[in-house]
């Protein structure tokens, strides 16, 4: 996957300033003028994944720079999928994995960024995010009653804590920005259409009906105030040094792609290399390679 394809193909749904953002100018069903093709498809995934497996190799060597990917979709989008087909072709080592589902009552004593940030990567590797410190100004936000076990002392629940939890978002990625992070949040949109459609498979198909929740079919009921709930949060906290990806979720082999190539894209912006060999180092070499042959083990 080239450079330029790559470029080319994550450019419509990149979002680095939010203030104009609408969602409904993003289509869910969009194939950025690629062929339904699933055989053409998997080869442009399996480029995307053979090179993002080469820029992981540099960044686990160079050990500067740490990659957050943090992934937010309503309730059959495709997170999962997504994240197990892009990061297929990862060394395991240098990449972490956490989903973060309801709050457990040690992080409620907290903070409500404190059980992501324990979980942030080190230098040289990539952390993934299923879901995130975002749920605060999401799932929080359509269901405002759960700030009663949060904790949080009265006076400062406020009208302005929605605005004011953009804010300390904003401020936390810019941090992390300055010291070595590279950021992108993905949006899996998906229309409520195929959501439907991937819920009733979740009932018919044996190997997905673990999947199935009556909970996700409750939360349904509040499809439209989900919706203007993920407007206003990328609207607030779409920024140059952490942007916003609105995934294309409706095809899951078209979502695949875009995630693969947004991942690639944000590596090559850190002009990743393997540590140059030092002079100290060439003679540990030149050692090793003396010592080899003098046991009889070197060619």
């Amino acid at each position: 996957m080239s450079k330029s394809r790559v470029e080319k193909l994550i450019e419509p749904y990149l979002v680095r300033d939010g203030r104009h953002f609408r969602l409904k100018d993003f289509d869910p069903g969009d194939t950025g003028g690629l062929k339904t093709d699933k055989s053409q498809a998997a080869q442009v995934l399996q480029e995307g994944v053979t090179r993002l497996g080469s820029l992981q190799e540099k960044l686990y060597a160079q050990d500067r720079w740490g990659v957050l990917l943090i992934f937010q979709a309503l309730d059959a989008a495709g997170k999962d999928g997504a994240i197990k087909h892009v990061m297929s072709g990862v060394n395991p080592q240098g990449c972490q994995v956490y989903s973060f589902k309801q709050p457990s009552s040690e992080d409620l004593d907290h903070d409500f960024l404190w059980r992501n940030l324990i979980r942030l990567p080190e230098r040289g590797r990539i952390g993934i995010f299923n879901r995130s410190y975002y749920e605060e100004v999401l799932v929080v936000r359509v269901h405002p009653e759960l700030l009663e076990h949060q904790q949080i002392p009265r006076p400062l629940v406020t009208k302005h804590i929605w605005r004011e939890r953009f804010e300390d978002i904003n401020a936390l990625e810019r941090y992390l920005a300055r010291n070595g992070y590279a950021i992108r949040k993905f949006f899996l949109h998906l229309s409520k259409k195929e959501q439907a459609k991937r819920f009733e498979k979740r009932l018919d198909e044996s190997d997905k009906q673990w999947k199935f929740s009556l909970g996700d079919l409750h939360e349904r009921e509040h499809w439209n105030d989900y919706q203007r709930a993920y407007e206003d949060a990328i609207r607030h906290t779409a920024t140059e040094h952490a942007p916003w990806v609105i995934v294309p979720a409706d095809k899951k082999w078209f979502a695949r792609v875009v995630v693969a190539a947004t991942v690639i894209d944000a590596l090559e912006e850190l002009d990743l290399a393997f540590p140059k060999v030092t002079p100290e180092k060439r003679k540990e070499l030149e050692q090793g390679r003396r010592l080899l042959r003098g046991n009889g083990d070197g060619r």
